[in-house]
């Protein structure tokens, strides 16, 4: 590490011991109350990122990385660990699972890595929760099923050809069809979410990001309806004076634009 990261590093932790005995609500904070500013920060880290703004990157990281210091004082005050004991937990962990660059095994594409690095996991970590029990609990569920999806592939889990998602897809489809046929409101969700993990698979499958994927359309759709709204607006009218027709001959506008 060069002297400019060491002290970098070295400030920080001290300046979070100097908060944690001198300001009132850092030393009121505990690992329970810092979890949900923690994972705010992470959207707000994800958002920066989807922007591309690298200011709001950087100041984002900044932002994370002064929880995990936070969290290892919180840990050390506990005597279970410190910042020292995350650093070099972190890297014990990635020599060991980067074989290919500190042992003796090939893998020259990134795909063969990634096999390798979840056949490590799987037999070190998860040796007695199975191939499913890295997966955290409190993901969100559209990325926790890409998770799933993932780490059932890794021991051979998956469609023969990619192709054949897409009939596992058009039965789910069906299935819903035939519980909205039913009126079963029960039994709808759960084929809804069939319907749901089938697609994330198939985005899998075909090398997307169903998250991104999403965000993408949601950003999209949140633009062509703010333009509409505004040329509504600039009609002297609001969305809700419109018909149907109307609003659909503005959305057309907005998506030409």
């Amino acid at each position: 590490m060069s002297n400019k990261n060491a002290d970098a590093t070295l400030r920080l932790i001290e300046v979070m011991d100097t908060l944690r005995e001198q300001c009132p609500w850092d030393r009121e904070q505990t690992f329970e109350s810092l979890r949900n500013n923690t994972i705010e920060e992470t959207y707000e880290l994800v958002d920066a990122i989807t922007d591309r703004n690298m200011d709001g990157i950087k100041e984002e990281l900044g932002d994370l990385l002064l929880h995990v210091v936070f969290y290892s004082k919180l840990g050390k005050e506990a005597g279970a660990f410190d910042y020292a004991d995350v650093a070099n937990g972190v890297c014990d962990k990635l020599i060991y699972r980067h074989p290919h660059v500190y042992g003796d095994i090939h893998a020259d594409t990134p795909e063969e890595v990634k096999h390798n690095w979840e056949a490590l996991k799987l037999r070190k970590k998860n040796r007695k929760s199975g191939t499913l029990g890295g997966v955290p609990r409190s993901l969100p569920a559209l990325v926790k099923a890409f998770r799933i999806g993932e780490k059932a592939a890794s021991v051979g889990f998956d469609w023969e050809k990619k192709e054949d998602v897409w009939a596992k897809v058009r039965e789910e489809v069906a299935e819903v069809d035939a519980e909205i046929a039913a009126k079963n409101h029960d039994l709808l969700e759960g084929e809804f979410g069939d319907l749901l993990f089938a697609l994330v698979n198939a985005c899998r499958l075909y090398g997307i990001d169903p998250e991104a994927a999403l965000e993408r359309t949601n950003k999209k759709f949140i633009s062509r309806f703010n333009g509409m709204e505004q040329a509504a607006v600039e009609a002297g009218k609001t969305l809700g004076d419109l018909s149907l027709d109307e609003m659909e001959a503005l959305w057309q506008a907005q998506k030409k634009h």
